[in-house]
């Protein structure tokens, strides 16, 4: 598992007091509240900005206002990149949910003889459930609902994923 987990990739500067217009990557918007500091890759190493304030734009975009940031020309800089928390610092979900940034890369699995298919490359966000883009050996593929029908097992410690397969998927 990842011991940092995106929360926001910045747009652009906002204003002209060097703050940054977030796009959320979270379900939970209104997580950034609680948010008192964030890091974000710098030279290669993780840096650490203390959360100033906090606004929300219509849309689901979000200001913020990092300490020490205090002109467009050093909010510029973080365009493009990503916010990170640690891990221990993110929202506890439900159980039966699970961080994007974990199911990607995971091995997906057949229940019905083990055979391993692939890799989860990417999630969807539908209206109704997620959907989990696996590509398989043989280059294709595999668009995967997430619904109890068909994802039977996630093992967070072992990257694994284990499915059944439902009629036509194959």
């Amino acid at each position: 598992m990842r011991e940092y987990i995106t929360v926001g990739r910045v747009l652009a500067p906002w204003g002209v007091r060097g703050q940054v217009k977030v796009e959320p990557l979270t379900d939970d918007v209104a997580r950034f509240r609680k948010l008192k500091s964030v890091l974000v890759e710098e030279d290669g190493a993780l840096k650490s900005y203390g959360v100033n304030s906090v606004v929300f734009l219509k849309k689901d975009f979000v200001v913020l206002e990092l300490q020490g940031i205090d002109a467009v020309e050093s909010a510029e800089r973080f365009r493009g990149r990503y916010l990170m928390v640690h891990r221990k610092d993110a929202v506890k979900l439900p159980e039966g949910h699970y961080f994007i940034c974990d199911i990607i890369g995971m091995e997906v699995y057949k229940e019905e003889d083990g055979e391993l298919l692939g890799r989860v490359q990417d999630v969807l966000k539908t209206g109704a459930n997620d959907v989990y883009v696996v590509g398989l050996k043989d280059g294709r593929e595999l668009l995967l609902p997430a619904i109890r029908d068909v994802v039977k097992e996630i093992d967070l410690e072992n990257n694994k994923m284990v499915v059944k397969l439902m009629e036509g998927m194959e």
